[in-house]
């Protein structure tokens, strides 16, 4: 049959012939949907006789091949992508609680995660206690409708250690579910589910991504709960782009050998700056100095403490100003992770919804500058900031 010039340049090349060769990295699928050849093939991907794809907000074969690698390294049973970190961890919490729920959390969490959990939640019903989990026994705070606890494997932005085998035990004594947001630390320096966690999520744009051009979120648990939080974020839509998915998947495969740099290069940092006359505290589970150092180092692998790091002033508010407008090639960056290294400023990005009482009781200062430890040689990270600290 001749077809028109507009036909041919819309069907011409839409199916591939099998091939003795495939590609070394995974393909791009960069559709919205996918065909079926008839109803009945439809219906048994639907039901879930057959393998296939129907809707890339329902799944993507990129999707399939990123939740593989998560669910492998974590060791869990199954694993969901999404387009930003804050949509797995949303979803997570949503798919496991109801109106008039219960859930604990730790009073130091991303600024983002505390703010949904404060005021998103509580639109649904869902009420929260905010807990000290770093220094309070959970023991209390349970109630016979409390249902999730949720902490961060290292807190943002003090860098203090959880000590996740006794929350585990503790809120499954209690009959709720613990989920850890994981996005510091990394599955290659602490494996929550292996720890007792229940389910594992992750900021993927930080350290999963690395390189910080891409957006995405990833949840780890059971087979029974992915399949609670899957039905869930078919309903609220937070698709993760297929090439995002492709960019994460590039990325997963150096993650471990940037992970031991970025926590070389951090470790020489936090020594350098706890020397420092102008610093007054270095925030570091690393350093010996650190409250949580024991844990950390009784839980974490490899005696790898991660990338993050926090540092307060001496000046306070000024000289944290100050130092964010003077430093040249560490760039002052609302997001952390990349393999430059970089400071933020969580009192006015991360943490800028928490009240003076919040930011106090989270021990987060004015004078606080959180620092993302790069790749770069440790020496010249250090020599920047020697430098811009001598002048002011």
């Amino acid at each position: 049959m001749s077809k028109s010039f507009s036909s041919r340049l819309i069907h011409t090349g839409d199916k591939f012939e099998a091939s003795v060769s495939y590609s070394k990295t995974i393909p791009i699928v960069q559709t919205s949907v996918f065909a079926f050849e008839d109803v009945e093939s439809l219906e048994r991907v639907y039901d879930g006789s057959a393998s296939g794809h129907i809707y890339t907000r329902n799944g993507n074969p990129v999707h399939d091949a990123l939740n593989d690698i998560m669910s492998g390294v974590e060791e869990g049973e199954a694993a969901l992508s999404y387009s930003s970190g804050m949509a797995a961890i949303s979803l997570s919490l949503i798919a496991q609680v109801n109106t008039g729920d219960h859930i604990i959390a730790a009073n130091v969490l991303y600024g983002g995660s505390f703010q949904f959990i404060k005021t998103e939640l509580a639109r649904f019903g869902v009420s929260v206690s905010f807990v000290d989990a770093v220094h309070e026994d959970l023991a209390p705070y349970f109630r016979p409708n409390t249902r999730v606890v949720y902490v961060e494997t290292i807190s943002n932005p003090v860098m203090e250690v959880i000590d996740l085998p006794a929350i585990a035990a503790t809120a499954h004594r209690h009959g709720a579910k613990l989920v850890v947001d994981n996005s510091f630390a990394t599955p290659v320096i602490c494996r929550p589910l292996l720890l007792g966690a229940d389910a594992v999520v992750y900021s993927a744009t930080k350290y999963l991504g690395g390189h910080s051009d891409l957006t995405a979120g990833v949840v780890v648990s059971d087979k029974a709960t992915i399949s609670r939080i899957y039905a869930t974020g078919l309903l609220f839509g937070p698709t993760l782009s297929p090439f995002d998915g492709w960019l994460l998947v590039r990325s997963l495969r150096t993650l471990e050998l940037r992970i031991r740099q970025h926590s070389l290069n951090a470790m020489k940092l936090a020594e350098y700056f706890a020397g420092h006359p102008k610093i007054t505290s270095v925030y570091y589970p690393g350093l010996p100095s650190s409250p949580t150092h024991g844990v950390a180092r009784r839980l974490f692998r490899d005696s790898l403490f991660g990338g993050m790091l926090s540092i307060d002033l001496a000046g306070g508010e000024r000289h944290a100003r100050e130092l964010l407008r003077r430093l040249e090639s560490i760039k002052f960056v609302p997001s952390l992770a990349g393999v430059a290294t970089s400071v933020s400023y969580p009192a006015k990005t991360s943490h800028r919804s928490l009240t003076d009482k919040e930011l106090q009781k989270a021990n987060i200062s004015k004078g606080l500058i959180r620092i993302s430890a790069g790749l770069e040689e440790a020496g010249d990270i250090i020599e920047e900031f020697d430098e811009t600290l001598g002048k002011i």
